[in-house]
Order: structure tokens, then C-alpha cells, then sequence
């Protein structure tokens, strides 16, 4: 399915319906006191719905109803080739809505509707549709006991968990979490970020519509103090799977030790490095990658290689082609398929960025911002001490810090609290390999930027990440406790006496 026009996304905006109420228990309802909030387009500041803002009362409710769905069994224990039936008719339903997810995404979030359609879409269907086949092929297993017993160590789902999203990919990072928490059986209460929670409200809809059961999705749209906060805390749920800022992120650490000590995953924040040495293989390319990296989303991504540790001896001619690159990155009307760069998400997240912009004493490229757009920017900073160097700016900025060699790049990749990703260009295979294994980082990148694919694990080091891992077999650790089941095979009759 090729992209539209500007023309045919705009019609196709004019004419939408969004999602408003809260969905709990397989059906919209409005938040129990009756409150809304308004969600508006990041690009144009207009309004696009009046959404339930959920509160302490309807946490409670939606748990209790997660609760029942949980321990009756309706989902917790359908047989697990059922349960990807389920799920395989989800991701085809989202398939067949994928264009209007897309719009929806993109008017929500301020994100092109080239990377809503070309990238989340097809992302988020692979992701659950991974999770879905994945069901029925992880097996138990069988520990080595004696002649005389048998030992299975089985996995059972965790129970009800709350699933926390950020702003910047709201459809994806939702797959993230629903995928192999639903694939495990368990009941869950979403929380989207207040910012984006149309495209989710959608979701659980069609979920609805595929067969899932009343009460084991759920999505409750809100802000983090009347919404996550009391998920946090709340005594009934077993588990909650955070993604979004580090400092959000340590609180549901606080809440599962003041409540009871839930189980808590987190993945948070970074300030990623990309290494350029000397001997790295067509600069161009490597340029291209590090445009991609740090520009990609508007820089709304916590993976971004938000900072360029280069070689003295190529750093002018890599910057002069990032220039080049980064040029082709347009600002525009997010649902031009044109537009390369959408709007910042909100003008609080915009006023943000701004502020870091003003500090920047050394603008390579870009540093212009407008109406909620900031343009590609790329800014030379004198060291990582640099405000610049070591704060995650989560837009498009680019922090240069010139090195002289191999082992004083690496030194300042980990002079960070952050370890969540990293890139290394390079044509030495083996400074390559040391270069992966000495950054603390969780994902290492050789002579590329990405963040691995669907069955690779992701999360990060140090601040960036806590308790666990999404994507890959690995998540589905975050949704699943470990039962041992002892079974004596003694006979008793060889001690008795004939």
C-alpha cells in the first residue's frame, strides 16, 4: 500500500472520528468524575478531542476487572494456541485500519505521516504478530533431578500488569508491552502518555473486536499523577513495565516499595554516543547513519545518537556531509509524505528544547525553531562536560566532541549515566569488537545506527534501564513468574515388608 497525497491525508483527517472515552472492561466509558482533557495537534495547536481523564477511582476499577478477567481464567488460561488466534486476528484488523492509525498517529503526536506509515505501522504489526507466534513455542522445562523425582520448571503468567507508554512512538511502544504481556496471559491496565492516547484507545477496540475478552485490555488515558501514579501503587497489580524518562521512571520504584513491591521494568533514558575513528569506510554512508540517528522522529527517541565522538583527522569532512545530509531533512506539515521532520509533541516539550538551543555556543548547523518545529541542529561543544554533552535533549541536536584516539573515545562513551545505546564506525574489526564489549551499553551498533530488530532485547545500562528487557524472547521474563513443581517418584511399597 503506497502513500497518498498531502491532499488525501488531510481529507482523510477531516473526516475522523476519534476515540474519547476510557476503555475498561471491553467498552468505552467516560472517567467516573466525569473529567476531560483536551488532545490537540502538536503541528497546528487546534484541538482534536476531548479525552476521559481517568483518575484514582477508575485505576480501581479497571484493576478489579483485570482481576476478575485474570482469575477466571479467560485468558490467563485459554490454551495458548488460542490465544494467538486471538492475537492474529488483532494484527490483522490493525492491518486493515493501518491508514487510519496512521493519520491518527501523526495528528496526535506531531510525527510525519511517512514514518507513521512506512516504519510504526509495519513495526507495530510485526511486533504482535512475533509475540502471537511466539506463544505456543516456548516450552518448559525439565531439571535434572534424580531417578526418584521429577522437577518442572514451569513459566506462569505474572497477573495483572500495568503497562506505562511514552509520547514518542505510542502504537509501537504499546506492541512493545501488550505483545508478550498478552501473550503470556496476563490482564493488563495501559496507561498512554496523556500526550498520545488516541491511537491506543483504538487499539483495544479492535482487540475487542478480534475476540479478546472484556476486561483484559484495558486503557485508561490520563495524567501520570492520576493515572500512573496510583497504577504504581496499587496493591492488586503484580507487575508494571515502564518506558519513558529516567526520572519518571526511578518513581515506580518508589511506588512498588511504599506499596507491595511489585515487580518493576523500566527503560528509560539515554544520551547515546556514535564513535567516527579515522579508519572509518565511506564517510558519506557513516554520515547518513548518524543523520538517521539523531534526527530520525525529530530526535524524540531514546536510542538517538545525540552525540558524535569523532576523530580529530575526520572531523571536518564528516561534518561537511552531515550538512549535506541533514539539509534533506525538511520541516513541514506532518501529513506531507514530503516532510521529513514533523513538530515537537507539545509546546512544553518544544519550550524545553529551546531552552537547551540558547545554551548551544557553537552552531555547526540549523539552531532556527518555530511555532513548535526545531530544525536539524548540530552544535560543536568544547568537552562532555558540556550541558549539552550530557543531558538527554530528546529533539533534533546533534553534540560534537572531537577526540584524538581510540581509548579516549571510548573513556568519554561511558562517561555518562546513561547505557542504552551505541555506534561504532570503524574499518578495525577487532577495535570494533573491543569497542562493543568495553561501552556499557545495551545495544552496540558496528558501522550502523539502529537498535536491532524484533528478536533482539532491548534496554539499557546504568539509568537507562531496570529489571528487564523488551522485545525478543527476553520480554516475555518481564510478564511471566518461574514455578518449580517437585513430584517424589519413591515408591513407598519397596519399603514395605512382604
Amino acid at each position: 500500500m503506497g502513500l497518498l497525497t498531502r491532499d488525501e491525508y488531510h481529507a482523510i483527517a477531516s473526516g475522523m472520528a476519534f476515540p474519547t472515552g476510557a476503555f475498561i472492561d471491553g467498552g468505552y466509558r467516560p472517567a467516573i468524575s466525569g473529567k476531560t482533557f483536551t488532545t490537540t495537534n502538536p503541528a497546528t495547536g487546534l484541538a482534536l478531542a476531548e479525552v476521559a481523564a481517568c483518575g484514582a477511582e477508575d485505576v480501581d476499577f479497571a484493576v478489579l476487572k483485570a482481576r476478575e478477567a485474570f482469575d477466571d481464567g479467560r485468558w490467563s488460561r485459554l490454551p495458548p494456541a488460542e490465544r494467538k488466534d486471538v492475537l492474529i486476528r488483532l494484527c490483522k484488523l490493525i492491518t486493515r485500519n493501518a491508514r487510519e492509525l496512521a493519520v491518527i498517529e501523526s495528528l496526535d503526536s506531531g510525527k510525519t505521516i511517512f514514518d507513521c506509515e512506512t516504519v510504526d505501522m509495519p513495526e507495530t504489526i510485526k511486533c504482535l504478530k512475533w509475540h502471537a507466534e511466539l506463544i505456543d513455542k516456548i516450552y518448559d522445562q525439565i531439571s535434572p533431578a534424580s531417578d526418584d523425582h521429577i522437577s518442572m520448571v514451569l513459566r506462569e503468567p505474572v497477573g495483572v500488569v500495568g503497562l506505562v507508554l511514552p509520547w514518542n512512538f505510542p502504537l509501537l511502544m504499546l506492541a512493545w508491552k501488550i505483545g508478550p504481556a498478552l501473550a503470556a496471559g496476563c490482564s493488563v491496565v495501559v496507561k498512554p502518555a496523556e500526550e498520545t492516547s488516541l491511537t491506543a484507545l483504538r487499539v483495544a477496540e479492535l482487540a475487542s473486536e478480534a475476540g479478546l475478552p472484556r476486561g483484559v485490555l484495558n486503557v485508561l488515558p490520563g495524567s501520570g499523577a492520576d493515572v500512573g501514579e496510583p497504577l504504581g501503587r496499587h496493591m492488586d497489580v503484580d507487575a508494571v513495565s515502564f518506558t519513558g524518562s529516567t526520572v519518571t521512571g526511578k518513581r515506580f520504584l518508589t511506588y512498588s516499595a511504599e506499596s507491595n513491591a511489585k515487580e518493576v521494568t523500566l527503560e528509560m533514558g539515554g544520551k547515546n554516543p556514535a564513535i567516527v575513528m579515522d579508519d572509518a569506510e565511506n564517510l558519506d554512508r557513516v554520515a547518513q547513519h548518524i543523520v538517521n540517528g539523531a534526527f530520525w522522529n525529530m530526535g524524540e527517541n531514546c536510542s538517538a545518537s545525540s552525540r558524535l565522538i569523532v576523530h580529530k583527522k575526520v572531523k571536518d569532512d564528516l561534518l561537511s556531509r552531515i550538512a549535506h545530509h541533514a539539509r534533506q531533512w525538511n520541516l513541514g506539515d506532518p501529513l506531507d509524505p514530503e516532510t521529513r521532520m514533523g513538530a515537537l509533541v507539545s509546546k512544553a516539550h518544544y519550550d524545553k528544547v529551546c531552552g537547551y538551543l540558547e545554551q548551544a555556543e557553537n552552531i555547526v548547523l540549523g539552531g532556527k525553531a518555530e511555532n513548535g518545529f526545531v530544525e536539524a541542529t548540530v552544535v560543536e561543544v568544547a568537552d562532555n562536560n558540556s550541558t549539552l554533552a550530557r543531558e538527554e535533549i530528546f529533539g533534533p541536536v546533534l553534540s560534537v566532541i572531537p577526540v584524538s584516539g581510540f581509548d579516549e573515545a571510548i573513556s568519554l562513551a561511558n562517561d555518562t549515566e546513561y547505557g542504552l545505546c551505541a555506534s561504532i564506525f570503524t574499518a578495525n574489526i577487532k577495535r570494533a569488537i573491543r569497542g562493543a564489549r568495553a561501552i556499557r551499553a545495551g545495544t552496540v551498533t558496528v558501522n550502523s545506527f539502529g537498535e536491532g530488530d524484533i528478536s533482539t532485547p532491548f534496554g539499557g545500562f546504568k539509568q537507562s534501564g531496570f529489571g528487564g528487557r523488551d522485545n525478543g524472547i527476553h520480554a516475555h521474563d518481564q510478564y511471566t513468574q518461574l514455578k518449580t513443581v517437585w513430584i517424589d517418584l519413591a515408591d513407598d511399597a519397596d519399603e514395605a515388608v512382604d
